[in-house]
């Protein structure tokens, strides 16, 4: 007779993105059985199709066994137009009704989104933000997110699996995408390992929080074990920062001091509404969590940094 594993199975989709590729190796250091599905952004039927094809896989295997499913997959960012955020939500939408429609009784099931502070808060006020704040998008980037928030609600008062809503702060480290208009540490690493200028479309004085992404990876397993006590139906949200905002123009100090060599930027403005000054953020649950946000910003920009440049020097793709 076949023995059945017992072991914790977890799905994570978007895992070639910079927060699910190390969530995989976090869920692997956790002695979770990993599974991974990727998304083909391009094609919405195409996505929808990759990815249940990928969660009936995953529900025939999770059967008697605890398991999770991470959301980190999204295409978008704060300057994408409304009509590609819906087709990113219409996918979520899709894929959840599908896992929902699966869930069998009394199964052991936390589902997590990755979702964006930055995003769901740019509007707030009385800044730094925790999980009491209303949230107050200002762009479709964050209303989108907030949507799928609230699909993540609805499945779990559906089936009574737990769920984690993380706002995630600015998440940087090796392994970042770097053809998206986004993610400034990382840029602030191109520009130097190219000799190229880095263009700043915000303030020098605009404050925001940067997570180390080993980090973040570190403390939504945490969170996903957390949750596992809360009653049946639970969904937690959780600000996942690390507690020590900077202005950019610290963090641009910072690079050249690590980097040991001057960096060129040119200030052109236009951020748009989207971009706002100050996004400083706090936590109020599980405090506990906030602890393993440990990587210093000099010791997080080193490594960024060596990524980057190993990219750049191989002379092949900048992303992964």
């Amino acid at each position: 007779m076949t023995t059945r594993p017992t072991q914790p199975l977890t799905l994570v989709v978007g895992a070639g993105g910079l927060v699910g590729r190390h969530l995989v190796t976090a869920h692997g250091r956790a002695r979770h059985e990993v599974r991974v599905a990727a998304v083909p952004w391009g094609d919405e039927g195409e996505s929808i199709s990759a990815l249940l094809l990928a969660l009936d896989d995953f529900s025939r295997a999770r059967q008697g066994r605890p398991w999770s499913v991470a959301w980190c997959a999204g295409a978008g960012v704060v300057a994408t137009a409304e009509d590609a955020l819906a087709a990113e939500v219409r996918v979520f939408d899709r894929v959840m009704g599908a896992l929902a429609a699966s869930v069998g009784p009394d199964e052991d099931g936390v589902v997590f989104l990755a979702s964006s502070a930055g995003g769901v808060y740019a509007g707030s006020t009385g800044a730094p933000f925790d999980e009491r704040t209303d949230a107050a998008p200002l762009v479709p980037y964050g209303r989108a997110k907030l949507a799928m928030e609230d699909t993540v609600q609805r499945v779990a008062s559906e089936t009574g699996v737990r769920a984690v809503i993380g706002r995630l702060a600015n998440v940087y480290g090796p392994g970042q995408t770097l053809g998206k208009p986004q993610g400034l540490l990382s840029q602030l690493c191109l520009a130097d390992a190219t000799g190229r200028p880095l263009p700043l479309y915000v303030s020098m004085d605009t404050i925001r929080d940067y997570l180390y992404v080993g980090d973040a990876a570190t403390m939504i397993v945490r969170c996903l074990e957390l949750v596992r006590g809360e009653p049946r139906g639970a969904v937690v949200t959780k600000v996942l920062s690390s507690g020590r905002p900077v202005t950019v123009g610290y963090l641009v100090s910072e690079a050249r001091r690590v980097f040991h060599r001057p960096l060129r930027t040119i200030a052109v403005g236009g951020a748009g509404t989207g971009q706002v000054l100050d996004l400083r953020l706090a936590s109020r649950v599980w405090p506990d969590v906030d602890a393993l946000a440990s990587t210093p910003l000099a010791a997080g920009l080193s490594r960024t940094a060596a990524d980057v440049r190993a990219r750049v020097v191989s002379g092949g793709p900048l992303d992964p």
